[in-house]
């Protein structure tokens, strides 16, 4: 049976449609007629904003164009303070963001130096830049009178959660959170340093995260951070940063923007002026939900020029391998057993210093003084230094240091070459290649005085005394006899050694555009900043033998190794190969040998000091121990061994420099290690780097030849 509708339904239903109608009308005619021409203007509401782009800094490569450092495009979050505090809890917004940070594995950036969990202190390794905001902060605080005057950990962060309306409903680790956000923001008012960037180099995944929970007050921008190609050099390529406060009273007479990153040190640091490239500026229309409408470049941003370096990074590479292997895997490997065995016996000293600290090993070439390889060990990844800095400036041993340049050592029995061209040459003394001198084992002219030096040879082999009979100078050098350097020293006087030690480069700047140590010579005006006594005879005969007050750095030492090498030519050490313009196309500067100095001698006199340095590697008679190193190298090496005397209870230093082929000598290597015992107990490392140099260069010239008809 059908129902039949009710007229009553009916009518209710057409009221209730005609009622939703009329307040839909309603509605609309509000939005579109009453309020209409504000919300069109509203929505036609745009704003413009001027900001700069940075320049993409310049890349750095090798000799042969492989590139070590390059740049490569990231992500980083920035707060917009505007929006983030037009929020009811904007305490709350900043703790939301920092655990989603966290939670994707992201750092944020935060200032304050105070532990983040209690008992809070301030943090011991606080870095210049956070002690130099401390300051500032606390100085823009002291108008208020209520932070109290250099106040504690504790104080501070008392102060910080009233003056951020920080709720007591928030722990103590979320407040100390809140405030080191707050303080990181607020704090760069205080001082002209570059704005706060939230989060560097953020992962797609945190960007997304944002983007969709639609978090106010946070911008993304595209920058540039340095990509390493290597994970060797790292003393040589340096890193970049935010600069400091000093650094921008210099940098903005440049027109750096206040957010700039600058070389810190390095390559990076000595070309700073040459990789940062000129910013640009750019106009961008945002409507009022922040939406990029359009973009007008007022000034288009120059990329920096591409530094090439002298350093060829296969060969450096391979040198710090060696380095590393030959300090840890076998000097303190063999060192440690000596130990063992000392103990054992009953005879070994728990005070005497012999774990070894440091090492370095350069190779420069020969015939232009360019240094192909720089290597100091320990080491660091410079790709995450400045994660990692406090950390490295408590390690051990000093990783950060470069021993190369910076290091400076005694440069023990490898001097001897030095002063017997000085004897040979100056006209103060009559001397020449066939003047010989009597080695007696102790030289005995001062002996009445007290002073009576020995030859090492007189007791290497106790009870019984040995001496090296009537050497000349060749034969001397062989020998490494300290009696007949101790009697050519007296002689020439340590201001004529000094006088060579300079023509060689040793004491002197060495052209690098690199931090490097000057060392010293010694000499009578510079002895009293070494030692509380006045000069002495004695000194001048322990300089003559490379100890006294003279150290140098490695780097001085390969240099000079190399000017001997080619008959007194001393070329500078310039690390820098070529510069090119952004876009390749144009060659801005290419290095040319520039001789620092030379020592001009006959030829008979290099060849005999030649000679000499050619026996310390293939006389088997006097130095079989040496010999056996080099005896199946497949070019023909001299070189000088050294050990520099460090003092009671502490291990010598072991130095030793060659160079080769020796009919024409193309390349030199420089090994010290600090507590190596003497310098043959390293030698072994110079072999192994001779031999990569040799195999690197055969590949290289291999690779030319097939590739001619490419060219």
């Amino acid at each position: 049976m059908n129902k039949s509708i009710k007229p009553s339904r009916v009518v209710a239903m057409g009221v209730l449609f005609a009622l939703v109608m009329v307040i839909y009308l309603a509605f609309l005619y509000n939005l579109q007629i009453v309020q209409g021409e504000e919300y069109y203007n509203r929505s036609k509401e745009t704003s413009t904003e001027k900001r700069t782009v940075t320049a993409a800094r310049g890349n750095i490569l090798d000799r042969y164009g492989r590139v070590l450092v390059s740049n490569k495009e990231c992500y980083n979050l920035k707060i917009d303070t505007t929006k983030l505090f037009a929020n009811d809890d904007p305490n709350a917004v900043i703790l939301e963001l920092v655990n989603m940070v966290q939670g994707y594995g992201d750092s944020y950036t935060d200032d304050l130096p105070i532990s983040m969990t209690p008992p809070f202190e301030y943090k011991e390794d606080m870095t210049d830049i956070e002690r130099t905001m401390l300051q500032a902060y606390f100085k823009d605080k002291a108008r208020e009178k209520i932070l109290p005057d250099n106040p504690n950990a504790v104080e501070l962060l008392s102060y910080m959660r009233t003056r951020y309306d920080i709720d007591n409903s928030y722990s103590a680790e979320e407040m100390r959170v809140i405030a080191g956000v707050r303080y990181s923001i607020n704090v760069r008012y205080a001082i002209n340093t570059a704005d706060y960037m939230f989060v560097e180099d953020a992962s797609m995944q945190l960007i997304a995260s944002i983007m969709e929970n639609k978090l106010p007050g946070i911008e993304i921008e595209r920058a540039y951070m340095r990509e390493y190609g290597t994970e060797y050099a790292a003393h040589l390529l340096g890193y970049t940063g935010l600069m400091t406060q000093e650094e921008y009273e210099r940098y903005s007479l440049l027109n750096y923007a206040t957010n700039a990153y600058v070389g810190k040190d390095g390559i990076e640091y000595a070309f700073e002026e040459y990789l940062h490239g000129q910013d640009g500026e750019v106009v961008e229309t945002r409507n009022p939900s922040g939406t990029v409408l359009s973009t007008v470049y007022l000034k288009e941003p120059v990329p920096g020029n591409h530094i090439y370096l002298t350093i060829d990074i296969a060969l450096q590479e391979q040198v710090e391998r060696i380095l590393a292997n030959g300090v840890e895997n076998v000097l303190i490997k063999d060192r440690r057993q000596t130990r063992a065995e000392g103990i054992a016996r009953g005879d070994y000293d728990p005070e005497m210093k012999d774990e070894i600290t440091g090492a370095a090993a350069v190779v420069v070439d020969v015939r232009t003084g360019e240094p192909l390889a720089i290597a100091s060990w320990p080491t660091y990844d410079v790709s995450t230094i400045i994660e990692k800095y406090s950390e490295l400036m408590e390690t051990p041993n000093a990783p950060l240091f470069n021993r190369a340049l910076m290091g400076a050592y005694a440069p023990g029995s490898t001097f001897k070459p030095c002063v017997a061209m000085a004897a040979l040459t100056d006209t103060s003394i009559e001397f020449n290649t066939e003047t010989r001198t009597k080695c007696e084992g102790v030289f005995t002219k001062y002996a009445a005085e007290g002073y009576a030096p020995e030859c090492w040879i007189w007791n290497a082999m106790a009870p019984e005394h040995y001496t090296h009979g009537n050497d000349n100078v060749t034969e001397a050098i062989r020998d490494s006899c300290n009696y007949f350097f101790y009697s050519v020293g007296h002689d020439l006087g340590v201001t004529v050694m000094g006088k060579y030690a300079h023509l060689f480069g040793l004491g002197v700047p060495t052209g690098i555009e690199l931090v490097e140590t000057v060392g010293n010579m010694s000499s009578e005006e510079t002895h009293h900043y070494y030692v509380d006594d006045e000069w002495h005879i004695g000194d001048t005969m322990q300089a003559a033998i490379g100890q006294s007050d003279s150290i140098f750095s490695p780097l001085q030492i390969a240099e000079y190794c190399a000017t001997v090498a080619n008959s007194g030519t001393r070329y500078s050490a310039s690390v820098l190969k070529a510069i090119r313009s952004f876009d390749y196309s144009e060659k801005l500067y290419e290095r040319e040998p520039e001789v620092m100095s030379t020592v001009e001698s006959a030829e008979y006199n290099w060849a005999a000091v030649h000679e000499g340095m050619y026996l310390v590697l293939h006389d088997w008679a006097a130095n079989a121990p040496n010999c056996e190193n080099w005896v199946d190298c497949a070019w023909e090496v001299a070189g000088k061994t050294g050990t520099a005397q460090k003092g009671e209870k502490i291990t010598n230093d072991g130095i030793f420099m060659c160079y080769a082929p020796y009919d024409n000598p193309e390349v030199a290597i420089a090994i010290v290690v600090e507590r190596g015992g003497s310098g043959a107990s390293v030698q072994f490392m110079a072999r192994q780097i001779m031999d990569a140099y040799i195999n690197i260069k055969s590949y290289k010239d291999t690779s030319e030849s097939e590739m001619s008809l490419l060219r």
